[in-house]
């Protein structure tokens, strides 16, 4: 079975603020964001690591909303979405402005799969391509210029790889 959690925050945010005008529903989807916890992540590829600050969205309302609406987003920025069990997930880019690459995380932390330079705002679904445990989100362009692929190891204590090497 497939994880759509990141579609379902298209479908609320219609139905919330179908019928309101942009200035009301600015404020009506401000008022309705999430916060999210902040943790140090490295990336080991090769003989390099790479670190980020990255955003946890660990609840299904976090996953839900991700990072839809952020117009920017720093260069050692990133989310990771840490689910509860591994299994095929997908995601999208509705009410999402900042285009992204996908690194779709196995439990243990090898990165199984890299959507590379996402379209913003599109409805197109990016699948996983298997089981996954985590998904990290970086700017397009990110896995690219840092030479990321599938094998390499993500260190996070959200992920509990932290201690491993």
């Amino acid at each position: 079975m497939i994880r759509y959690l990141t579609l379902i925050p298209a479908l609320f945010a219609f139905l919330a603020f179908s019928g309101l005008d942009s200035k009301d529903a600015s404020a009506q989807r401000a008022n309705s964001l999430v916060s999210f916890s902040r943790e140090a992540l490295a990336i080991k590829s090769g003989d390099r690591t790479h670190k980020f600050s990255v955003e946890l969205a660990l609840s299904n309302r976090q996953q839900m909303q991700g990072l839809m609406f952020r117009r920017r987003m720093a260069a050692d920025a990133g989310m990771l979405f840490v689910y509860r069990r591994e299994e095929p997930t997908a995601m999208w880019m509705k009410n999402t402005f900042i285009p992204l690459d996908m690194l779709f995380i196995a439990r243990n932390g090898t990165i199984r799969r890299i959507a590379e330079r996402t379209v913003p705002m599109s409805e197109a679904v990016i699948a996983s391509g298997g089981p996954v445990g985590a998904v990290l989100e970086l700017n397009a362009g990110t896995a690219s210029r840092l030479g990321l692929k599938p094998g390499d190891r993500v260190i996070s204590s959200a992920l509990g790889t932290s201690r491993q090497k």
